[in-house]
């Protein structure tokens, strides 16, 4: 059976024409990096961000698949959570988006084809979600598969954003293994709901595709925060397929490792290159890559390029690929203690850390709960020696760390509770993405500002379905009231340092050529 049957997006009469998107300048580049470098072979690093721009009312249609798990175990107030957090979604979501919804027990069934958000199709929704019942075993198998279907089989495809959020409450008892079901270039986020669910199956289907994250929602009064926090993302995706190129500077450089979390790499070793691939930004939302590079020896003092870098990325199906960059570094003089700079430093924290929540984790699953606390302690320990302590990256690391720790009281309460968390912790470090778990309102590890409003949007909903909500559009509308000039901010930001890296460029052949 196919599912080519998603509706067309239909314009409301009195919508108007949306704008034309700017392409360039949707995504800012900063490098981090010491400027100057001994004459003899070194090490240099260089810490690349780059940062989604403002979101604007040009932003791509959202095609959602709501995959939900309606087994036996839901019954009760589980189900009722549910029904509350889906509602969110539905009244969140404009006539540019659609939306799907599978359910799963011992098998899977769409329920609806992927439908644009019209008045009519919210309250179709919300009639169905509300006739959700649980019975039956848990096939994530299935809903995963059906769920992949739907985005697959769309007739109407081009420009459009895609997710999928899953959410199981349970270990899977039929169907085959969901972690080896594959997912192609569709994001998934899993949502691991309530203190029985299977961690470990959640978050590999979330690692198996493109910028997914596994959050832990044991507490079943936060689901409808953690969808909030995965929607708000969603909803402000500026620009997709993201593609970052490194490439060495022959005979000055040579590349020995890119930092970039568990986003894909690919190598050309005849041209010395790395390119990491991250799939979709959220605005406001940062991807940071540190490269390790060996600088070769030089004769005499002069300015070397070591680094070349570009980037590309796609927005309402347009391709923009930006010139390349050049880091430059002075090379002069004999080797010294040189400090690392600050922002440096505290990536490299971040990134130590989250190896040392693995190795802490990997040591409790192997029962040596001891040994897993010790190794916590000290990831604590050495958060305490980071210069920028009060980073509130480095407080939020150290929040993350201390509710890990109360969770590895006893083995018992780490299978329970404290492996979930952690797995949720290594997903969100790894794709430097916000990933719910523990206490969402203090532990906003890569949370947007966003994802932020939606927090307190879904809190005061929680505490009252039947209050109006703000739609999308009204968000936006919000937002450029209190920034008009973000739409144009980034771009204007683009073509002046274009124009900057111009006047280097010429500047550069003219020294040479004196």
């Amino acid at each position: 059976m196919s599912f080519n049957d998603d509706e067309q997006i239909v314009a409301p009469q009195d919508s108007g024409s949306r704008p034309t998107p700017i392409v360039p300048g949707r995504v800012q580049l900063t490098s981090i990096n010491n400027n100057t470098a001994p004459l003899e072979e070194s090490k240099l690093k260089v810490m690349l961000e780059l940062t989604g721009g403002d979101s604007t009312n040009d932003r791509p249609g959202l095609d959602l698949v709501a995959v939900l798990d309606v087994s036996g175990s839901m019954a009760g107030d589980k189900i009722a959570k549910v029904k509350t957090a889906m509602l969110f979604v539905i009244k969140k979501l404009s006539p540019i988006d659609r939306l799907s919804v599978v359910k799963f027990s011992a098998d899977a069934s769409r329920l609806c084809p992927l439908r644009q958000i019209t008045e009519d199709s919210q309250k179709d929704l919300e009639n169905l979600i509300n006739g959700l019942n649980a019975d039956g075993a848990t096939n994530i198998t299935a809903g995963l598969q059906t769920g992949l279907k739907v985005l697959n089989d769309r007739s109407l495809s081009s420009g459009r954003v895609v997710g999928i959020i899953l959410m199981s409450d349970g270990e899977q008892n039929a169907g085959g293994d969901a972690a080896q079901v594959p997912i192609g270039n569709v994001p998934v986020y899993t949502f691991g709901f309530g203190i029985n669910h299977e961690p470990r199956v959640l978050k590999a289907i979330a690692n198996n595709s493109m910028g997914g994250t596994f959050s832990d929602v044991q507490n079943t009064d936060n689901l409808s925060l953690a969808f909030s926090q995965c929607l708000a993302g969603l909803l402000t995706v500026v620009v997709q397929d993201l593609k970052l190129t490194v490439t060495r500077v022959k005979d000055d450089s040579t590349i020995e490792q890119v930092s970039a979390g568990s986003y894909p790499q690919s190598k050309d070793d005849v041209i010395g290159s790395v390119t990491v691939t991250f799939g979709d930004l959220y605005s406001k939302e940062v991807r940071k890559v540190i490269v390790d590079l060996l600088l070769l020896a030089v004769s005499n003092e002069r300015g070397a390029d070591v680094l070349e870098i570009a980037y590309s990325y796609s927005t309402g199906g347009r391709l923009f690929e930006a010139p390349p960059a050049t880091i430059t570094v002075r090379r002069t003089g004999t080797s010294l203690d040189q400090e690392e700079r600050p922002e440096v430093i505290t990536e490299e924290t971040r990134l130590r850390t989250a190896r040392m929540i693995k190795e802490a984790r990997v040591m409790a699953d192997e029962s040596k709960l001891n040994d897993a606390r010790e190794k916590l302690v000290e990831a604590q320990n050495s958060l305490e020696d980071v210069v920028e302590e009060s980073n509130p990256l480095i407080e939020m690391m150290k929040s993350e760390l201390q509710q890990l720790l109360k969770l590895m009281k006893s083995q018992e309460m780490y299978e329970k509770q404290g492996r979930p968390f952690a797995l949720s912790s290594e997903t969100s470090h790894d794709r430097q993405r916000f990933a719910s778990r523990g206490d969402v309102e203090s532990l906003r590890l890569f949370a947007t500002p966003r994802m932020d409003k939606y927090l307190e949007q879904a809190k005061s909903f929680d505490e009252d379905p039947s209050k109006p909500l703000p739609s999308v559009d009204e968000d936006v509308k919000e937002e450029l009231a209190a920034n008009p000039l973000a739409p144009i901010a980034g771009p204007l930001t683009f073509y002046i340092q274009a124009a900057i890296q111009s006047l280097q460029a010429i500047e550069k052949i003219i020294s040479r050529g004196l």
